[in-house]
């Protein structure tokens, strides 16, 4: 077993060899192999099919197994290396470490939002955009997003999903009002910013490329989901007899897309949501 410590506790070698690893799957084209899953099973309410990895029960679990399988990528470079996580409830500044030089680099640029600082800004060469959603090829921000703004989700938003005892509801989808599960991944009523909450809000902070199913192409990503993963683990000690829901896939809506069963398998790979149900024999989170 492993840990995942939070990132303002690294140490600077821990930093640098989480940031070399990083690099180095990105050089040998392994990097951008994650980029392309992730966009492919970018999935919205309304397409046709199964929904695996957002909108849907199977948020959680699928992105537990992509975050593994990308950890075990990093590991096999450098096995002394985890995923950090982010704690956007504390570290919710620009000034934050996370931004710093060495580490995740800073916000964009003003017109082209093109991140100048740090390992993975264009500039050093490092860091091309080869597989995305649109044609720019370099990493982009823009924090807090100045002509639409929005902040980070707070403690008190982020309990908020927390106290929901059900792990999902009907109709299992962005809409679905009850269940932690969409409470967490943060599709939210109203208008505006307002229909932005938590995992969602986090993603349209940092804005730029992290908009959107090419958002891997920002390494700050496998943090955020890093942290999205504690919670669920946290809630799921508060809440020791929940159950990944629904038992089956949910039949299919006006659109024609269904939700993942408790036991089904989830693309790309051969596993179910209760397989992934407990990660204790492999990572635990240090707080």
């Amino acid at each position: 077993m492993y840990v995942r410590k939070n990132q303002r506790d690294l140490t600077r070698t821990e930093r640098r060899r989480y940031v070399a690893a990083v690099l180095e799957l990105k050089r040998t084209g392994v990097y951008d192999r994650f980029v392309r899953t992730h966009i492919e099973y970018y999935t919205a309410d309304g397409d046709t099919g199964l929904r695996v990895a957002h909108m849907g029960p199977s948020f959680l679990p699928w992105h537990r197994r992509f975050l593994l399988d990308f950890e075990r990528a990093l590991r096999k470079v450098d096995p002394s290396v985890s995923v950090p996580y982010w704690d956007w409830t504390r570290d919710n500044s620009p000034s934050s470490s996370i931004w710093g030089e060495d580490f995740m680099g800073g916000n964009g640029r003003r017109g082209d939002l093109q991140v100048m600082t740090g390992p993975f800004a264009y500039r050093n060469g490092n860091w091309d955009i080869n597989v995305g959603v649109t044609d720019v090829e370099f990493l982009t921000r823009d924090f807090g997003r100045p002509h639409q703004p929005v902040s980070l989700p707070t403690a008190r938003d982020l309990a908020r999903a927390e106290a929901d005892p059900v792990y999902d509801a009907a109709p299992w989808n962005s809409v679905a009002t009850e269940g932690f599960r969409n409470k967490l991944e943060g599709w939210g009523q109203g208008t505006g910013v307002e229909r932005w909450r938590n995992h969602n809000r986090v993603h349209r902070w940092v804005s730029g490329l992290m908009l959107g199913g090419g958002s891997v192409n920002d390494p700050v990503f496998w943090l955020h989901h890093s942290f999205v993963d504690l919670v669920w683990s946290r809630w799921q000690r508060r809440n020791p007899s929940a159950r990944y829901l629904p038992a089956e896939s949910s039949s299919r809506n006006a659109s024609g897309s269904r939700a993942v069963g408790r036991e089904q398998r989830m693309p790309p790979w051969n596993v179910t949501p209760a397989s992934l149900w407990d990660h204790s024999g492999i990572y635990r989170y240090q707080s």
